[in-house]
């Protein structure tokens, strides 16, 4: 009696999805991009690469020496975070369910199924293009880290900023760089909430039920 009840539980909880590492890491990984994209913002107005500067009230660090701190704090905070991630997805084969199962990609030639797992974005699944969009963006913080060190430190890593062309090339690199991660940024969040539960999801860690039954059906 006891074991029905703990079934029935946890089927009202919903499926678990997002074990409780992914999600710290998750929303530590937001905050540290989102500070270091308003923090970039006012970076860039200090020296603007074209004729338009952001409004002061998106940029973070309230003048420039106060932008750089806090540029440089979120930007261990963000590598740190991101290895530790990187090290769980491979050690616990989450990167390997999830995104390099190459297996599960024949699915995808049924295109009424991949539409139906890219709508129902909080599934804990990835299709093809998820898989392609989270590649990406690893990359390109990885990109970001080493344009900045050039940016950072132009004489100290001068083979670094040089293999990016010098440091006013370093600069652009490193700004479309911060566009293609805002582009994400919009996708995701976009993505999660045009499908009721899927934040809640990334606290909870659990499909919600009534989106687990729609993906059943």
């Amino acid at each position: 009696m006891i074991q029905k009840f703990e079934t029935k539980t946890s089927l009202n909880r919903g499926k678990l999805i997002h074990p409780l590492f992914v999600r710290i890491t998750h929303w530590v990984n937001a905050f540290a991009a989102i500070a270091m994209l308003m923090s970039g913002l006012r970076i860039y107005n200090a020296s603007p690469l074209y004729d338009f500067r952001f409004p002061p009230d998106i940029t973070l660090g309230g003048w420039l020496a106060g932008a750089l701190a806090w540029h440089f704090a979120v930007m261990w905070l963000l590598i740190m975070n991101g290895l530790a991630y990187l090290t769980y997805g491979i050690f616990s084969g989450h990167f390997v369910r999830k995104l390099l199962n190459i297996g599960a990609m024949a699915a995808y030639r049924n295109i009424g199924l991949e539409m139906k797992h890219l709508l129902i974005h909080g599934t804990g699944e990835y299709n093809l293009i998820q898989r392609i969009l989270y590649v990406i963006v690893i990359l390109d913080v990885i990109l970001l880290f080493f344009s900045g060190l050039a940016l950072w430190k132009p004489v100290q890593f001068q083979r670094l900023t040089h293999f990016f062309g010098g440091y006013d090339q370093a600069r652009y690199i490193h700004f479309y760089g911060m566009v293609v991660l805002v582009l994400f940024i919009f996708v995701h969040v976009s993505a999660a909430f045009a499908v009721k539960g899927t934040v809640q999801s990334m606290f909870t860690g659990r499909l919600p039920k009534r989106q687990q039954e729609k993906l059943n059906r």
